[in-house]
């Protein structure tokens, strides 16, 4: 079993940045492709970007692409979700996942998920 536990998320002004956390509790943490993924209520969960066990790759939606970097830190069991340029449409509850695929876009292949953390973004 692995326990997802993100962090970071708060309040902030369009144009403003964010840089949200996820730690892990296992020690296999370097095995596992690593995810953001985010939902308002009412929709469905949607994909913000994953990144590979060893970092070598990356994926992101194009609604994030370029505003948004994923990034991760094996020693420390750490992922990080740094977004800059927010939007108020980037208002959502963020959730770190987990699988061991490569299949980064799709919630159906993530094995463990974090609680979630509220990311605001006010006009």
């Amino acid at each position: 079993q692995v326990q997802l536990v993100e962090s970071g998320g708060g309040l902030v002004q369009a144009g403003g940045s964010l840089r949200l956390s996820c730690a892990g509790s296992g020690r296999t943490f370097s095995n596992y492709v690593m995810g953001w993924f985010r939902q308002t209520p009412g929709k469905e969960r949607e994909f913000v970007t994953a990144i590979s066990s060893n970092g070598g790759m990356t994926s992101y939606a194009d609604s994030v692409n370029g505003r948004f970097t994923i990034s991760r830190d094996n020693a420390k069991n750490t992922i990080y979700l740094q977004m800059n340029s927010l939007k108020p449409e980037d208002t959502a509850v963020y959730y770190c996942a987990a699988q061991r695929l490569w299949a980064p876009t799709r919630t159906q292949t993530y094995d463990y998920w974090g609680q979630g953390t509220q990311v605001t973004v006010s006009s």
